[in-house]
């Protein structure tokens, strides 16, 4: 395809990676971000092999890596001691290994790529509407104000599960927000206790204690272990949490999870602690004319396999390479849905299809869970379907071969613009 203007919306994760293979790729690209100064921000997040396979084509993985730290089992028990699963990375051929990050890790080194590249960064923008430009021109931005931005050949939206611009496009799509979400806290973990493992504490399908490794946080400081602590948590029952008061909780977790005692410590007060909510969001395809969908504003999902911020960058190298390969933008766009469509099925499903086993008032499944998950991981068929999953490369119906990965740390194949 011959160079064209891009106009992307949104800074995140997706956003980010697109802007960075589209300008290395030739084409002119305009980024809108709504935050005026964004920053990182988050908690922790897992990078799969998926992720680093990207984020390798992108020149930024060893960068990245050596804010992370390895992760090489999730392993899950309940309240009294039964263990529902233990998945090892090792568990299926290739040298994979997982790495539990703080998001803003990510982030900071995927906008810092950005300023650095030939791209245009517009912050404190905000993106309402679409409009088509009109004798094949492309497409206006609009933003509240009413000024019209653009024209641009091409629109990526990726702002994210909450994205209004959906609304902008005929594509048929469901979005609801999940009924649970997490409460989070990102904590100091200074003799490296909790490294090597994301280890989870359930008691039915109401209650979960997360502890998840999450590298030396962002900036350029001193090398110090993080642990995220997340809490499974009704939002209808946020304002509840905060009436009850913060002792009551630890007081909870403690008796859950002993071993996050350490974390819970370092708590001083409610509004250290972060809630998350989910968004469930089923669209296809992701492209509409000139329009294309990427990351969370496409397939928001439950974080119950940890896939959304590698999806969001195999996204983004897979509309890279739709791109390269044929002259005309429409049927690129095509090719792009076809071509994530296997992927992001397998993801959704298997994520809508797990998550009331551990985040719902469904005692029942509880009950099955507990029973059915130590048999399944037996099977050694099953056990390599859920590490595979868990590596990010399952796909199809899951007997499918899995995901081919770039090899580590490739010379990226779209280069820089000369």
């Amino acid at each position: 395809m011959k160079p064209i203007d891009v106009g992307i919306i949104g800074c995140g994760t997706a956003g980010s990676a697109a802007a960075l293979f589209l300008s290395r790729a030739g084409h002119r690209v305009t980024v809108y971000e709504r935050v005026a100064n964004p920053g990182p921000v988050g908690a922790g997040v897992m990078l799969q092999p998926t992720g680093q396979a990207v984020l390798g084509a992108l020149g930024l993985r060893e960068a990245v890596l050596a804010r992370c730290t390895p992760i090489t089992r999730m392993i899950c028990r309940t309240a009294g001691g039964k263990q529902l699963f233990d998945l090892h990375y090792g568990d299926i051929p290739g040298d994979h290994v997982g790495y539990g990050l703080h998001r803003g890790v990510l982030f900071e080194h995927l906008v810092r790529a950005v300023r650095a590249a030939n791209v245009d960064l517009r912050l404190g923008v905000t993106v309402e509407n679409l409009e088509n430009a009109g004798m094949g021109r492309g497409l206006y931005f609009l933003t509240p104000e009413g000024e019209r931005l653009g024209p641009h050949a091409a629109c990526i939206v990726a702002d994210g599960a909450r994205s209004q611009l959906r609304d902008d496009t005929s594509i048929r799509k469901h979005i609801r927000p999940y009924p649970w979400g997490a409460l989070w806290f990102v904590g100091e973990d200074p003799g490296g206790a909790f490294r090597g493992e994301l280890a989870q504490v359930v008691r039915g399908t109401e209650r979960m204690v997360g502890l998840l490794p999450t590298g030396f946080g962002p900036g350029e400081g001193p090398a110090t272990d993080k642990i995220s602590l997340f809490y499974s948590l009704p939002a209808a029952s946020l304002d509840a949490w905060r009436e009850a008061g913060l002792d009551a909780w630890k007081s909870e977790v403690r008796a859950l999870a002993p071993s996050a005692a350490p974390v819970l410590d370092q708590i001083d007060s409610a509004d250290e602690v972060l809630f998350a909510r989910y968004h469930d969001v089923s669209m296809y395809p992701w492209n509409d004319g000139r329009v294309v969908y990427l990351g969370d504003a496409a397939h928001a999902m439950s974080p119950q396999l940890g896939q959304g911020a590698n999806l969001a960058l195999w996204d983004a190298m897979v509309l890279a390479e739709a791109l390269a390969a044929h002259e005309s933008l429409p049927i690129a766009l095509d090719a792009y849905s076809r071509a994530r469509r296997s992927h992001l099925d397998y993801y959704q499903f298997v994520t809508r299809w797990l998550t009331p086993f551990f985040q719902s008032d469904l005692a029942p499944l509880g009950w099955l869970r507990d029973l059915g998950f130590p048999i399944a991981t037996a099977l050694p068929f099953l056990r390599r379907l859920m590490v595979r999953s868990m590596c990010g490369i399952a796909h199809g119906i899951g007997i499918d071969a899995p995901l081919a990965l770039p090899a580590p740390d490739p010379v990226p194949r779209l280069g820089p613009v000369a």
